[in-house]
């Protein structure tokens, strides 16, 4: 048999052995769905996380102003009437650069990056596209092309 014990707020249960050898007797409610970015009324879902904490970041209002916008744009296309509350989130996002990142500089960077591929590359050995030969002892020649291509020819001393 269970002891119940209310310490203030706290209700403090001590189970016991005869307590856990039965089956539960609760009955959970069944969760509710997850309501994702739009709510069942058509509003936006600011605490989605989806949004990964874009709505609520130093750049929140413009932000959430720029995504309503488009949301509830009725002209054609959809958010071209939006341009301005865009430019106007992009433009507090620059000043972020750690928290948003920088794009420009990630493009530099992969630009970077690609030209040091490049470079790495053309300094390795080319493919030969001539065939290189070795002879035995027998005078047995071996040629290889760049297939892997072995082919051997009788020669003479």
């Amino acid at each position: 048999m269970s002891i119940v014990r209310k310490e203030g707020k706290d209700t403090i249960i001590f189970a016991s052995k005869e307590d856990h050898a039965s089956p539960s007797k609760v009955n959970l409610p069944e969760p509710e769905p997850s309501p994702g970015l739009i709510l069942a009324n058509g509003e936006i879902n600011w605490n989605c996380p989806c949004l990964g904490g874009m709505a609520t970041g130093p750049c929140g209002l413009e932000f959430r102003e720029a995504f309503s916008c488009f949301h509830y744009s009725a002209a054609e296309p959809k958010g071209s009437d939006c341009y301005d509350a865009f430019k106007t989130m992009q433009t507090c996002m620059s000043e972020y650069p750690a928290l948003y990142g920088n794009k420009e500089a990630d493009l530099d960077d992969l630009g970077q990056a690609e030209s040091q591929a490049v470079v790495s590359k053309d300094s390795e050995d080319p493919i030969k596209d001539s065939r290189e030969s070795t002879s035995d002892e027998n005078g047995i020649e071996a040629s290889s092309g760049s297939k892997n291509e072995m082919q051997h020819s009788v020669g003479s001393k």
